[in-house]
């Protein structure tokens, strides 16, 4: 094996040098008694930091052989849910019967599909975009799963504190902002699936919502 080849041995090596200078002197040991045999022994430093060495290259070579152990896993989806800690139980049993389990990546922002939008911040966004790319690279994620709410508080701060009060102008405003999370993610990764929820605060109603449909 090319030693020079290994990154960090250079700074592995250093390092275990310098402590066996500083815990093992100069002088050689004094010597021991076997238990077992009984003869003495003495070990200088010099044998030390062989054997020290044989160690570090070892060390070395087996971190080199291993594989990115990162890309070594596939997920199923990213989904992008909202924040709110009402429907966390609801999700999981949504996601499980989607036959997703625990396979799956899972970012929260205020809002889900209306932080793609750049609500609160920009940075809200990006941080979607963030974890898409890494999710994409990673994990090989194939879909994209996005579940908004009704009742949501981002949606009440960004369009209308009453919102939740008439239940289909609530579903026409998280529709419409579903539908441009949907052309975005596909502009940027058309390999991509994308599916659109909407959750009630039925616990077990998670309505599908086509790309491009608006509720009459």
């Amino acid at each position: 094996m090319n030693i020079s080849l290994c990154p960090g041995f250079a700074l592995i090596l250093f390092r275990n040098l310098t402590a066996a200078t500083q815990i093992y002197p100069s002088y050689k040991m004094k010597s021991k008694k076997c238990c077992i045999c009984g003869q003495h022994h003495s070990v200088n430093r010099r044998h030390f930091i062989k054997s020290l060495l044989f160690g570090t290259v070892s060390f070395a070579f087996w971190q080199t052989a291993l594989p990115a152990r990162g890309s070594n896993h596939k997920a199923k989806a990213l989904v992008l849910s909202c924040i709110d800690f009402r429907f966390l139980s609801a999700e999981r049993y949504f996601l499980g019967i989607k036959n997703l389990g625990n396979e799956y990546d899972l970012t929260a922002l205020a809002g889900a599909s209306l932080a793609l939008s750049g609500f609160p911040h920009e940075a809200d966004a990006q941080a979607f975009w963030d974890q898409l790319e890494i999710s994409h690279k990673l994990h090989k994620v194939g879909k994209v799963i996005i579940i908004d709410h009704q009742d949501c508080g981002a949606y009440a701060l960004k369009i209308d504190p009453d919102l939740s009060q008439d239940p289909l102008r609530e579903l026409r405003a998280h529709t419409e902002y579903l539908n441009r999370a949907y052309q975005a993610i596909r502009e940027r990764y058309p390999d991509l699936d994308v599916e659109l929820y909407f959750a009630t605060l039925n616990p077990a109603d998670f309505k599908l919502i086509l790309p491009n449909f608006q509720p009459d």
